[in-house]
């Protein structure tokens, strides 16, 4: 199949037929974490804990892989828009062999930091010992992750949605499948309670890569990897990097984030840490979505922005935003209509709901204006401008956020936590359109 088409469809039936299965995917994706979250919470509740404990190192390692992927997509989808398919392959083999470095190093380092960091936040000797072997067991699989990530982002580079909607699909069903089976030890079984749900996690990752390869070898496509690739090229180094980093530190930042509100929230009850892994847990149904968005766009504005057609990349932009506004608002409209339900399924516990009650109305009222920062960070990553689209993460996670709990924290007490979420989206809304309009010049 040619990647002309990226510039000669018509843009609303390109983008939908991109990110819809990138969508679906993602919806799965988010169903595979809230179900997973579901069978541990039964668990106990310390085990819950434990799982919201260590997800920002998991959040992290899923940044890495994720970031320097779209570093990968990136270059592959510019050269392939500029028409060098030999520049295209050289990103796609340099972006394997890098994404299987990092799994290797993030192996060893997370699962030696794991003990460390749990103790950081508890000092409850039954949640460290469940994080620590979660931990253990999550992150031997994170070379899986790493190159399955790598062949994800190289697929949809060149438009091939329907293969990672087919892999991603795979492994999420899978996880959703043997969750059960592993934690509370179905049939043949043995019970393993929460590292059966790590366990699963990672067959699953397995099983995504597998489909990915069983692709990659069964079929043609215009971006392949190649030894004769292998040799040094740092400028292609640099310019994967260049991308990578910042989209890693975006994806990163959030870890950053819930580690420090970990601290804060820790201060008044459990019940507040708690509350907040729940919450990451369910926005994954909106933001995971509007992912799939972002995904399906960031090849074709790319491809666009290489191939010179202006009044496309405008109009992709556009689109991407309107369509991520639309699935916040259904989001929204549910935080504030079922907020003691959601959080009701992952806990009994009266006083964990009506604290979580309160964050989901409150939160969700940043929702919709949200989908500004994450179009146009995702639209900056797809044209290459990485640096830009980091100034963005930084203000949703960092620069305004963090010092903005702290303050409301001390003078409303932890509800102050959950107001600096909306507030952040409006700063973070205003300084995107800013800085968008600077970084993209369009004739």
């Amino acid at each position: 199949m040619s990647d002309t088409f990226m510039k000669e469809k018509p843009i609303f039936p390109l983008l939908t037929s991109m990110a819809l299965p990138m969508v679906f995917s993602m919806l799965v994706n988010a169903l595979y974490n809230i179900v997973d979250s579901l069978f541990v919470a039964r668990i106990s509740e310390d085990a819950m804990t434990a799982l919201s404990l260590i997800f920002p190192m998991q959040n992290l390692v899923n940044a890495i892989a994720i970031g320097f992927g779209v570093g990968i997509n990136a270059q592959i989808a510019l050269h392939l828009g500029a028409g060098s398919r030999d520049r295209a392959d050289t990103a796609a083999t340099h972006g394997l062999v890098y994404s299987l470095l990092h799994g290797a190093i993030i192996t060893i380092t997370c699962i030696a930091i794991a003990p460390h960091f749990l103790s950081m936040f508890t000092q409850d000797t039954s949640v460290i010992q469940m994080g620590t072997t979660y931990a253990t067991i999550a992150f031997s699989f994170s070379t899986v992750v790493m190159a399955a990530l790598a062949f994800e982002k190289m697929y949809q580079a060149i438009g091939r949605m329907k293969i990672t909607m087919i892999g991603l699909l795979a492994g999420s069903l899978c996880n959703i499948l043997l969750d059960p089976v592993l934690i509370f030890g179905l049939g043949p079984f043995p019970q393993m309670g929460i590292a059966g749900a790590a366990l699963a996690t990672g067959i699953g990752q397995m099983l995504t890569l597998s489909v990915y390869l069983i692709f990659y070898h069964r079929i043609s496509t215009p971006v392949r990897i190649r030894r004769r690739f292998l040799r040094p090229n740092p400028k292609m180094d640099w310019q994967l990097y260049a991308i990578g980093i910042p989209a890693i530190l975006n994806l990163a930042l959030p870890s950053i984030l819930i580690s420090f509100l970990n601290s804060l929230l820790a201060a008044f009850s459990q019940s507040y840490v708690v509350v907040l892994g729940i919450y990451y847990k369910l926005q994954t149904f909106l933001y995971l979505p509007s992912s799939g968005i972002v995904q399906g766009m960031r090849p074709l504005i790319g491809y666009n922005y290489g191939a010179g057609e202006s009044k496309r990349v405008r109009r992709i932009y556009q689109l991407t935003l309107l369509l991520c506004a639309g699935i916040l608002a259904v989001g929204t409209v549910l935080c504030v209509l079922l907020s003691d339900g959601l959080i009701g399924l992952f806990t009994t516990n009266a006083e964990t709901i009506a604290i979580g009650q309160t964050a989901l109305q409150i939160i969700s009222i940043g929702f919709i204006i949200s989908a500004v920062s994450v179009a146009t960070s995702g639209a900056l990553e797809g044209l290459g401008m990485g640096v830009q689209s980091l100034v963005i993460s930084l203000v949703r996670y960092c620069v305004v956020i963090m010092p903005l709990a702290w303050l409301l924290c001390r003078i409303m007490g932890p509800t102050g936590v959950w107001h600096a979420f909306w507030l952040t989206e409006v700063v973070a809304a205003v300084i995107s359109v800013v800085v968008y309009k600077k970084s993209v010049k369009l004739s």
